[in-house]
């Protein structure tokens, strides 16, 4: 599997298989140049401009939305209903959390998360062990870097990949990277992570893998 960040909450995510899978395709307005994109699923957690631009997206993708069971392109995706805000959604609405599988690696992508996670909202999230958690670390619209460390403990992936914080070509004033990073001893930086099913770390050595938007 190789993941490629195209910076805020969209991924590009290619399986083995030839299976591509894109998450919160945003509108450009927000600073970001969208590359040049072909899916085959894309998954929106919010109706917000800034992760719901499908057709930015080539290929016809099927679009996944909402809480729930979803199958596309032969993959099963789990829909958790949350928020995008603590005030169970009366500022910013719903949010949903996807899970899903490639090459046997299990994925979750946490959108626009705005809170810390209930006792049932944890149990479904972890159905099975999370791999690679995608996780907002900016605050303002979402959790910020003490939340999303309160999330981690609460998730306890073996790599979580930091998104939706402030980069030299973002325009929303939200925050950087470096706070969630501080203190942390496992934390990588690459352009693409290729990843592997063996190549995961043990389950109480969790890596912090941050990824070049400009890749």
């Amino acid at each position: 599997m190789e993941i490629r960040w195209c910076g805020h909450a969209c991924f590009e995510i290619s399986g083995e298989a030839g299976v591509v899978i894109v998450t919160d395709p945003y509108d450009e307005s927000i600073g970001y140049q969208m590359p040049d994109l072909r899916a085959d699923v894309v998954t929106v957690s919010h109706e917000h401009y800034d992760h719901n631009n499908v057709a930015a997206v080539k290929g016809n993708p099927e679009v996944v939305r909402g809480p729930g069971e979803h199958i596309a392109s032969g993959i099963r995706f789990l829909g958790i209903d949350t928020y995008h805000d603590t005030s169970r959604g009366v500022e910013r609405g719903e949010n949903t959390v996807f899970l899903f599988d490639v090459d046997d690696i299990r994925l979750c992508h946490l959108g626009d998360l705005g809170h810390i996670l209930d006792e049932n909202q944890v149990r479904s999230i972890r159905e099975r062990d999370i791999d690679v958690l995608f996780i907002p670390v900016g605050g303002v619209y979402t959790i910020d870097a003490s939340g999303a460390n309160r999330v981690l403990n609460q998730l306890e992936p073996k790599i979580a990949i930091p998104m939706h914080y402030k980069t030299p070509p973002l325009r929303l004033d939200i925050n950087k990277v470096d706070s969630f990073l501080r203190g942390k001893k496992r934390v990588r930086e690459e352009e693409k992570l290729s990843l592997r099913k063996t190549d995961l770390p043990p389950p109480d050595e969790m890596e912090i893998v941050v990824l070049d938007w400009r890749s």
